[in-house]
């Protein structure tokens, strides 16, 4: 996999991890602990994107 289609990958999991995030927040009872590892898991691809972002 090329780096141009690896990050489009960690962003593409980016955008669906902001909208699992969007989806638990708007539940009439939202799950801390999920929405905790949700975004957690969101910091971490951002980090990644920022990453490959400096490797090119």
């Amino acid at each position: 996999m090329n780096n141009t289609a690896h990050l489009d990958t960690l962003i593409e999991k980016h955008h669906a991890l902001q909208a699992a995030i969007d989806d638990e927040i708007h539940r009439p009872m939202p799950d801390q602990v999920r929405l905790t590892q949700l975004k957690r898991e969101k910091l971490r691809l951002k980090e990644a994107i920022a990453r490959q972002s400096q490797a090119h």
